[in-house]
């Protein structure tokens, strides 16, 4: 146990946790309480707030966690350029390895910050159906007869609820925007909609000990990033897969009261510091069940499909044009399997993966359809969310790239039927295509 005379010693029980930032205002950061910032906290905490979580606390705290982590300057014309014609070549390269058209209309260069703003709507929508379920969870725990004599308490525990999830996100968010690189690197399109958004200051980070110059690296990051923009402006359902994919997991959190009175009734009060691990492992995280282990099973498999098919097709648009594609492509995979800080913070607080873990199958499936039938079917793949590979597609990418995995009846069946119908007519008509004149738009780029 800590001397309890070492001056350097850390008295706050809940450090690691989201009550530190409350503990630490409620003492001033030292020992003797301050009873003013704990009424400012109490204040906040109990704000009216549209939803289950405080999302206006949630960017407030992510503000500070930038803060503190040091200087956020806004990206200078200079920058802002560099983004605008990295992604001007990168369209072009990406046109010759994929026939979806651009999907971004426009390039902007952000700073941290500015990607909390932009991008706080869509974690809102993500985090609110789990708080919605949480929260639920937590009342349907209690007892008949302790909701009776709650009463006006439990919404007062709901308004609690959600400042204690603002908090939460907030620290996440903070964290995660020192991390990404662009609008769509966690896999999902978080930004406005056909804008191809980048954090120069991170990409420098990135970037650092890679022996690339910057230029390539902002180029690579924003090939990626227009990728993305591709798919998702071709398939406008995969958004809402994804968000669905969240909302089933939510719709099946549960609370174990017993598991958390036995926990609870094996902690030692004199011992603050144990305290503190036990909530920083998830004392009071809901078990998963199985309807939740196959919603993340989904949400994982086409994580892994959206960012196998992004470094398939970025692998091909720098083929033969870009020698440091290859090795900043594996400096990528590295950092999506190892993921950070921040990701790990996401999947502790909300349970959302948000790391591919299969994304090398991914990408090979991908590039086996490919070689087997050519890029216009692995792309028109995308055409319907039926078509997507499954995870045994992933067990065996050379089966289903020869159509070996494809059931022969089913409800999908009749689809397939017509999907390779009018796949046939759309090879046919580009058959012919080719047969006209060469002219200016024939010429390598």
């Amino acid at each position: 146990m800590a001397d309890p005379h070492d001056p350097d010693r850390d008295d706050n029980p809940f450090k690691g946790t989201p009550m530190e930032q409350f503990f630490t205002a409620f003492t001033g950061g030292g020992g003797t309480p301050d009873f003013q910032a704990l009424m400012n906290q109490v204040q906040r905490m109990f704000a009216p707030h549209e939803g289950h979580v405080n999302f206006d606390m949630a960017k407030d705290v992510a503000r500070h966690v930038l803060a503190a982590a040091g200087p956020d300057p806004t990206p200078h014309a200079g920058e802002r350029s560099a983004v605008d014609d990295a992604l001007r070549l990168a369209e072009m390269w990406l046109d010759t390895a994929t026939d979806l058209p651009a999907g971004a209309t426009r390039a902007v260069a952000w700073s941290k910050a500015e990607w909390v703003e932009q991008t706080s709507g869509t974690w809102h929508q993500l985090v609110e159906p789990i708080a919605e379920h949480v929260v639920k969870a937590v009342g349907d725990a209690l007892p008949a007869e302790a909701r009776a004599m709650a009463g006006p308490l439990v919404g007062m525990l709901s308004q609690a609820g959600g400042a204690m999830f603002g908090q939460q996100v907030g620290q996440a968010l903070g964290t995660l925007a020192g991390e990404v690189l662009s609008s769509t690197d966690v896999g999902l399109p978080l930004g406005p909609e056909r804008t191809a958004a980048v954090l120069p200051a991170n990409v420098r980070a990135f970037g650092e000990g890679l022996e690339h110059s910057e230029a390539d690296v902002l180029l690579y990051v924003v090939l990626r990033e227009a990728a993305h923009q591709r798919l998702f402006a071709h398939a406008p359902w995969l958004a809402a897969q994804l968000v669905g994919a969240v909302e089933d997991f939510g719709r099946g959190v549960t609370i174990d009261v017993s598991a958390i009175e036995s926990q609870l009734g094996s902690l030692d009060p004199s011992r603050p510091d144990e305290i503190a691990e036990a909530l920083q492992g998830g004392l009071f995280e809901p078990a998963r069940t199985p309807q939740q282990e196959q919603a993340l099973q989904r949400l994982e498999t086409m994580l892994a499909l959206v960012e196998g098919w992004v470094d398939e097709v970025v692998t091909q648009a720098t083929k033969d044009r870009m020698p440091a594609a290859v090795p900043l492509a594996e400096a990528m995979r590295r950092r999506r399997a190892e993921g950070g800080p921040a990701e790990q913070t996401f999947a502790t607080l909300v349970g959302l993966e948000l790391r591919p873990r299969r994304l090398r199958d991914a990408a090979n499936l991908w590039a086996a359809l490919r070689d087997a039938q050519g890029p216009e079917v692995r792309d028109a793949v995308w055409s319907h969310p039926d078509l997507l590979p499954t995870v045994d597609d992933l067990d065996d990418p050379i089966g289903f790239a020869a159509g070996e995995n494809r059931p022969s009846d089913g409800p999908s069946a009749q689809f397939d039927a017509q999907f390779d119908e009018a796949l046939g007519r759309l090879l046919d008509e580009g058959d012919a295509g080719d047969d006209r004149p060469a002219g200016d738009d024939d010429q390598p780029r």
